[in-house]
């Protein structure tokens, strides 16, 4: 289906409004002639006369009355359509994002978000999904915002560094370890507690350790660093988790937080985000507060 000439609807509301070829050309800053030329070409395509001689002016037909309050319409909301977005009332918005997350990002920014929202955004809900196959795809339609450690990401999905973070040892404040800062011989010769959701055992721990001629005991690998805290306090075993979540876990849990005397790498963490909602403001909204909880956080840590 071939469409018609979008330009001539501003024509055609002029002219239905002011009823008469010169007004509407003076309203749209056009030649009389240039305006009777639009009106031939209107008639055609709507297959109406539009405007007809009464006397010295024209008259609306009996169509042009029944086009007028549509093209008016059609208008305001062509109009409306390519104007930027308006700033939204954040609270009347309803809305809900899925975010995916691991438990340790949970924990250092569920609170405060859930906090910012009920106070600035209260009809946004919050839904907070587990770590599954971090498919970059799933940002197309299932996922609102993906948090952590991000893999290559396709064409059509934007992204943002959050923070960069450091992992460190923790462990029960009473721990006869804790007391003190520990070597890598220490380090290597306590039973460790590690995290890989996959149950990988060995990590750039144990290659750093090897390079010094050591070796380490895992005791345990859990799915969460969550699960690592607990099971660290109630043993003698230190577990390796991000700083930004040792920081937050140790504020509300007898923990106590150690350097890892290894030169290990920082790791990025990231949100990702379809180009879909990249302008839309509600979820910038929800992006630049994550940005703010995370860099709170990471001074805190």
């Amino acid at each position: 289906m071939q469409l018609p000439d979008m330009n001539l609807l501003p024509a055609l509301d002029a002219l239905l409004r002011e009823g008469s070829v010169t007004g509407a050309a003076l309203e749209l800053n056009v030649s009389a002639s240039a305006m009777s030329r639009t009106l031939g070409r209107l008639r055609r395509v709507v297959g109406d006369p539009l405007l007809v001689p009464a006397g010295r002016g024209l008259v609306l037909t009996p169509r042009a009355h029944e086009l007028q309050p549509q093209v008016e319409a059609a208008l305001a909301a062509a109009l409306a359509a390519l104007q930027p977005p308006q700033p939204i009332e954040l609270a009347v918005i309803e809305r809900e994002f899925a975010i995916r997350a691991d438990d340790g990002l949970t924990a250092v920014v569920g609170s405060a978000l859930i906090t910012r929202a009920a106070r600035e955004a209260p009809g946004v809900r919050l839904r907070i999904l587990p770590e599954g196959d971090e498919d970059p795809a799933d940002l197309r339609d299932r996922i609102d915002l993906d948090l952590g450690s991000l893999p290559e990401l396709p064409h059509d999905v934007r992204s943002s560094l959050l923070c960069r973070h450091r992992y460190v040892a923790v462990g029960p404040t009473g721990a006869p370890w804790a007391q003190r800062a520990l070597t890598p011989r220490q380090f290597a010769a306590l039973p460790h507690i590690t995290v890989s959701r996959r149950g990988r055992v060995r990590s750039v721990v144990d290659d750093r350790l090897a390079e010094l001629g050591l070796q380490r005991s895992v005791l345990a690998t859990v799915p969460t660093f969550v699960s690592a805290c607990h099971l660290a306090l109630e043993s003698e075993a230190l577990a390796l988790v991000p700083s930004l979540v040792a920081a937050k876990l140790a504020r509300t849990m007898p923990l106590t937080v150690q350097d890892i005397p290894l030169e290990l790498p920082g790791v990025d963490v990231g949100m990702a985000w379809h180009a879909r909602v990249d302008a839309d403001p509600a979820h910038r909204w929800l992006r630049t507060t994550l940005t703010r909880i995370v860099a709170d956080a990471n001074v805190l840590a």
